[in-house]
């Protein structure tokens, strides 16, 4: 099947031409005709499956057709919701390249960033809006936002919204949109909170299911190393030797692992670079950009920090920390391996993360390859329920001396412009 057996219009098809795309993906074929007959969509589709296209192409066709008919006046039409900027910002992209000869004109609007230059758009008039949750909020009580006229509604990865804690910004939402709407609701899965939640959300909605996240790609090659906890740094580098493996992402399960992974990196002269939500927009923003170009060869990321990471052609994933939600490996990894190319799946496996490899084996049906010609093989057990108890005590005693030290040296060190300016009036 082509994009021309969906019945898209022309300056759609001349868009997906000149970015080569021919054939629908499983998700598109089956969201599109959908849509486009104005049915609202519960889907669920992993990562990597062309979701974005999925809704964003019948969106604009819907917004470039009802146009030929309204006032030419920009008002926000669609809304889409996700939860991260990064995703915010590759789901506006893909509406700027899906429709570049359509004249649908989008924006997008996040938090972390000054709302100076998202103010400015949205007083030129926008078409599409996407947006993440608390920033959308916060420009709607200022005035700047009205959601009115909104026509087509997505909820894109509503399961990562739930998970952030995003479920009382997104009920305020729906109260501020009209009733008459055609609404989508994606997510990469389905349990029994996000099925409550499309029932609030859907009228009548047509089901679409593609991947189910127990699926991991055909074309991505799975290796697990078991190692020892204070051998995992000495045997990310030992992989890291390989220059084959010249792009890779790396999980990380926390972002001050993340940042201590790309430290350790860094001193072993490799170009690498962590990104997380608690850094500013403009440096995850360049990061990503350098990752992307090939200027850093490792990026180190969170799981929520790397949904909105989409980079072609992506060969190496490698999983620092397994984890310990299965359907996340399944996840990550299929950062490689997409639109059909090869990737490869590297885990590290210390002794408390054994388990974690159980649930991910039984979770996609198949034993993950274990490499043998490892200098680093894993000697230690798992510890027992006591040590656990005993090492989160320990744990905790030492976190609380950290924050007693460092808040007895703020409250000893002296008041610097309390100084200065007592500096000022001797001299």
């Amino acid at each position: 099947m082509n994009f021309e057996d969906l019945k898209i219009i022309e300056p759609i098809l001349k868009a997906l031409k000149k970015e080569n795309y021919t054939e629908p993906t499983s998700i598109q074929e089956k969201a599109i005709p959908l849509i486009l007959n104005k049915k609202d969509v519960l889907g669920s589709a992993q990562t990597g499956t062309g979701k974005t296209a999925a809704f964003a192409i019948p969106i604009l066709q819907h917004l470039y057709l009802d146009r030929q008919h309204k006032s030419k006046m920009r008002k926000i039409n669609s809304l889409i919701i996700t939860p991260t900027r990064e995703l915010a910002i590759q789901i506006a992209e893909s509406f700027s390249t899906y429709g570049q000869f359509t004249g649908i004109q989008n924006t997008v609007v996040f938090g972390g960033v000054k709302q100076g230059p998202q103010t400015k758009a949205l007083r030129k008039g926008v078409d599409v809006l996407v947006a993440t949750p608390g920033r959308l909020l916060d420009l709607i009580d200022q005035g700047f936002i009205k959601l009115n006229n909104v026509e087509y509604f997505v909820l894109d990865e509503a399961d990562r919204m739930l998970d952030m804690g995003f479920i009382h910004d997104i009920r305020k939402i729906i109260t501020k949109l009209p009733k008459q709407r055609q609404s989508l609701f994606f997510s990469a899965t389905m349990p029994k909170n996000i099925v409550d939640l499309s029932r609030k959300i859907l009228k009548d909605p047509r089901k679409v299911a593609v991947s189910p996240v127990s699926s991991t790609a055909e074309t991505i090659q799975q290796y697990l190393y078991y190692t020892n906890k204070s051998r995992k740094k000495d045997l990310l580098f030992h992989i890291l030797k390989n220059p084959k493996i010249n792009h890779v992402l790396v999980f990380s399960r926390t972002k001050r692992g993340a940042d201590r992974i790309a430290r350790n990196l860094k001193k072993q002269k490799i170009v690498a670079a962590a990104i997380h939500g608690d850094k500013t927009q403009n440096h995850r923003q360049r990061n990503l950009t350098q990752f992307k170009t090939g200027e850093l060869r490792v990026l180190v990321a969170t799981d929520i920090a790397a949904r909105g990471i989409d980079i072609d052609k992506l060969k190496y994933v490698i999983n620092y920390d397994i984890p310990n939600i299965a359907e996340m490996y399944v996840h990550r990894i299929g950062r490689s391996g997409r639109a059909g190319e090869e990737g490869n799946s590297i885990s590290i496996c210390e002794p408390e993360e054994n388990i974690y490899i159980k649930e991910i084996e039984k979770l996609i049906d198949q034993k993950i390859q274990v490499i043998s010609d490892n200098p680093f093989p894993q000697t230690d057990k798992p510890m027992t329920a006591k040590e656990k108890r005993d090492f989160e005590k320990e744990k905790e005693r030492k976190k609380q001396a950290f924050f007693t030290a460092r808040k007895k040296k703020k409250q000893n060190k002296p008041n610097s412009s309390k100084f200065s300016k007592q500096h000022r009036n001797k001299k």
